[in-house]
């Protein structure tokens, strides 16, 4: 940590040691997004994509990329009726997913919704910007900006999202804000779609969760998740998910006495694991979603208000949660870098 470093009477500019530096894309599929680059002078350093609900797209640990980023890469955003999200789908660390639906696209008496939502693809006004300045003893920073999810005579979301740090920790938390500022109860559904890459993901890293589990594949159809195959190992790349290959399965994740739940990758040939942290009784359910085609490896770690099956299934399966006016939910996640290898065995043991 940086308070126990012999910085002091050394450093003339804050951004020597971290800090937060926003600019704008002036090339690619990107150009005019804005983003800002987060240094927590720990080795740990990601991209906030302000123009996409400020979720995070690359983000690297000293060299190795934690986050897998598919061939778009940060893209500005486009109409999210039915498929079309795969469309600016960049991959990234964090992409949101919500904020009235999660899962595939559908349609019925109460409207038509595409895949996933379109949270992801409303830009951000920026409150503030905090750097920290530790000189003055202030390690902290933190980036703050609010999303308009609206239609005008019909449903009217906001979400607030800070996203902040301190300078010598290898961690980042996100503190989300939904409220229903229209003037009718709004159906609401909120998933973190977390994407790891490699070299973090690689052959042999340990998917680590805890939980009962059922695939999302019907009966039988479940090539990965199914009793007796080892579906918390990484393997090499699969022709077999090569295109729309892919599973998943729904895990109603174990928490700690203070109802705290950890899921992760850890690789202890890399030496390093990246873990999240999250509150039960705001993320009761992670979704992990797998697909190692070549080209295209990914795994993906998405705590949700519910598995993302869609707001039709949450109807009819009662799960459904409704925000009255002025109502808001609040969220808060945390990831870390764990360098600490009896801590990343002792982890690996447990699941």
């Amino acid at each position: 940590m940086l308070e126990n470093r012999n910085w002091h009477s050394k450093i003339s500019n804050p951004a020597q040691v971290g800090g937060i530096e926003t600019s704008v894309l002036d090339n690619g599929n990107g150009r005019g997004s804005r983003i800002a680059w987060v240094n927590t002078g720990s080795g740990l350093r990601y991209k906030v994509v302000i123009d996409r609900a400020m979720d995070i797209a690359d983000a690297f640990y000293n060299q190795n990329s934690l986050a897998w980023l598919s061939h778009l890469g940060v893209q500005r955003a486009n109409a999210t009726k039915g498929t079309d999200w795969l469309n600016s789908f960049g991959g990234g660390l964090l992409t949101t997913c919500g904020l009235d639906h999660i899962g595939g696209p559908e349609s019925d008496e109460y409207g038509d919704r595409g895949l996933h939502g379109s949270i992801s693809s409303m830009p951000a006004e920026i409150e503030s910007i905090i750097q920290p300045d530790p000189k003055k003893g202030l390690l902290d920073m933190r980036i703050v900006g609010r999303m308009k999810q609206t239609q005008a005579l019909g449903q009217q979301y906001e979400l607030k999202r800070t996203i902040s740090g301190t300078l010598g920790q290898p961690v980042i938390h996100i503190h989300d804000e939904v409220t229903n500022v229209g003037n009718s109860p709004a159906p609401h559904m909120l998933l973190y779609h977390f994407n790891f890459g490699w070299p973090l993901v690689d052959r042999g890293a340990n998917i680590l969760w805890e939980g009962s589990w059922k695939p999302r594949e019907k009966a039988g159809a479940a090539k990965i998740f199914k009793m007796g195959n080892d579906f918390r190992k990484c393997p090499d790349p699969m022709d077999d998910h090569r295109a729309g290959g892919e599973e998943a399965v729904f895990i109603d994740i174990e928490a700690d006495a203070s109802g705290q739940c950890v899921c992760g990758i850890a690789n202890p040939n890399l030496g390093i694991a990246a873990l999240l942290r999250f509150e039960k009784n705001q993320l009761p359910w992670l979704t992990n979603w797998q697909h190692w085609g070549p080209g295209e490896y990914v795994t993906g770690l998405e705590p949700g208000t519910n598995v993302p099956k869609g707001q039709a299934a949450a109807r009819k399966d009662n799960t459904l949660i409704f925000l009255n006016p002025g109502e808001k939910r609040m969220y808060h996640l945390e990831l870390e870098v764990l360098t600490d290898l009896h801590e990343m065995e002792t982890l690996i043991n447990k699941n």
